[in-house]
């Protein structure tokens, strides 16, 4: 049985193993690297800025600096958020006012493991199993220019898309799977990657150890979505007694709300009782 990658410790035991991350490496950026180490919970120091940032798995070699983040549900600040995290990966080589370059380029894989929510700032849900994102400076043509080649990918395999290529696909079905589907994964074990995964990312393979932090990990995103849905709760119902107070009518305040009648209704109650 697979364990489940949507869980930090079964993910970042199979993705610091060193031939799953240079297969997923070669495959999602098409490079080849050779990390020295594969760290967990990365932090530079001292700080850039006034963010404490950590990288989930981080690794470099001479010339390239790879960042992987998993990022289990996906909430509306996720894109600004590894936005930050990449670009500190960039100006942190730059410690000094003398020297502005940058000698390592960095690519940042966030791995997004829930659909994505619907964007505050464009109103959009984005459907793509894939998006990338670089640096590179385009003329007037419209002509890119790769002078700084950084890379920033986002991974999400909810959106299943037919043309989406093999080297993506791989992977992709192999997180997905795993959540959906970990009893008997439909995956291509010919990935000789992929196929390294489901040896160590085994539940015959969990350690008791492994599996109780695993287990914390899991009550705490629990929390963490407790904690979401009752700020979400928190603005739908300010929305409500807002709308309510304008003089809006039940059945206009449940459109925008999804409120029930006799949610709005005991609202409506407490707002009067204010008065």
């Amino acid at each position: 049985m697979l364990a489940r990658l949507d869980n930090e410790v079964f993910f970042k035991k199979a993705f610091t193993d060193k031939m799953v991350f240079k297969a997923f490496v070669k495959d999602i950026i098409g490079i080849d690297v050779d990390p020295e180490i594969i760290e967990t919970e990365k932090a530079f120091e001292p700080k850039v800025g006034s963010i404490n940032f950590k990288y989930d798995i981080f690794a470099e070699d001479p010339k390239k600096r790879i960042v992987i983040e998993i990022q289990r549900v996906e909430y509306d600040h996720n894109f600004d958020r590894f936005l930050h995290y990449h670009l500190q990966a960039i100006t942190e080589q730059q410690r000094s006012a003398d020297d502005y370059s940058v000698e390592k380029t960095v690519y940042t894989i966030v791995v997004m493991t829930a659909p994505y929510k619907i964007n505050k700032k464009t109103r959009e849900i984005y459907k793509d199993e894939v998006l990338i994102s670089n640096l590179n400076p385009k003329n007037l043509k419209g002509i890119e220019r790769k002078i700084f080649n950084h890379e920033l990918i986002y991974l999400n395999p909810n959106y299943k898309d037919a043309s989406t290529p093999s080297n993506y696909r791989d992977w992709l079905d192999l997180i997905y799977e795993s959540i959906h589907n970990p009893k008997n994964p439909n995956i291509n074990l010919n990935n000789a990657g992929v196929k390294r995964v489901t040896e160590i990312a085994n539940m015959k393979q969990v350690s008791p150890e492994e599996w109780e932090q695993a287990k914390i990990e899991v009550s705490k995103r629990k929390v963490i979505t407790l904690e979401r849905e009752e700020e979400r709760n928190e603005t739908i119902l300010a929305i409500a007694e807002k709308m309510i107070q304008e003089g809006s009518n039940n059945i206009f305040v449940q459109k925008i709300t999804n409120l029930k009648i006799s949610e709005i209704e005991k609202l409506r109650k407490e707002i009067n009782k204010e008065k």
